[in-house]
């Protein structure tokens, strides 16, 4: 028979833990068997030598549901961005082949650059020799491969001095998409003449070399073939 002192027989000045502690291990079944104390205390009673992790696990699954959940919102908003651009970049093609010159396919280029995906503008520059149309930029022979290199096809990254391709818009240029291009000119007696296409973004991380360059690289393609449409003249 147990010797332990009851606890409740003592005043509450004399209640300490350590006694009221040892009192419950010799007398364990009056509380494991009080089920509406152990519910306002929050516990639960599974049996002997039995530990309830029931809530921490509850707790666990929660928490990663939670974090699944954040991925899921994530991936779902990159999707739907993803999916704007693709949308927007179709629509702009279409508005690209309806150019009626040279000249009109330049300003529609400008164009849809900024209302279509919020940069400061694009531009169409043209080495010589030979002729370059009115609203498109000239290079001198060599520009291109001093631009990008002798095989560079891409430039996405901070704007670089010597670019100069935005007029009075180049201060608010941070960051570039340049995409080498060669149309070949009906007419004309070279094959194919150097030029570049390039975009032009108000945001230093705008464009930046990580980027992949799919959507920029597909517009250029469709401003060098339709480019195509008309001769340059001299």
């Amino acid at each position: 028979m147990s010797t332990a002192t009851d606890p409740l027989s003592t005043t509450e000045d004399d209640l300490h833990w350590p006694r009221v502690r040892d009192w419950l291990q010799a007398h364990p079944d009056l509380l494991t068997e009080d089920r509406s104390l152990l519910e306002e205390l929050g516990l639960k009673s599974t049996g002997p030598n039995v530990v309830d992790f029931g809530k921490a696990a509850l707790t666990r699954l929660e928490e990663a549901a939670e974090r699944e959940a954040d991925a899921r919102k994530r991936i779902e908003a990159i999707a739907r961005a993803n999916f704007a651009a693709q949308t927007q970049t179709h629509v702009a093609a279409l508005d690209l082949m309806e150019a009626r010159s040279p000249t009109d396919l330049s300003r529609r280029l400008d164009g849809v650059a900024q209302g279509r995906f919020g940069l400061v503008g694009a531009s169409v520059a043209l080495e010589k020799p030979g002729g370059v149309p009115f609203g498109w930029k000239a290079l001198e022979a060599g520009g291109v491969d001093a631009l990008l290199g002798d095989h560079g096809l891409t430039w996405l990254g901070p704007n670089f001095e010597g670019l100069d391709l935005f007029g009075a818009a180049e201060a608010e240029v941070k960051s570039v998409a340049v995409i080498r291009m060669a149309p070949h000119f009906p007419g004309s007696e070279t094959p194919a003449r150097h030029a570049i296409c390039a975009f032009g973004s108000p945001d230093e991380d705008g464009f930046t070399p990580s980027m992949g360059c799919e959507l920029v690289a597909f517009i250029a393609r469709v401003v060098e073939r339709t480019a195509e449409r008309w001769p340059i003249l001299s």
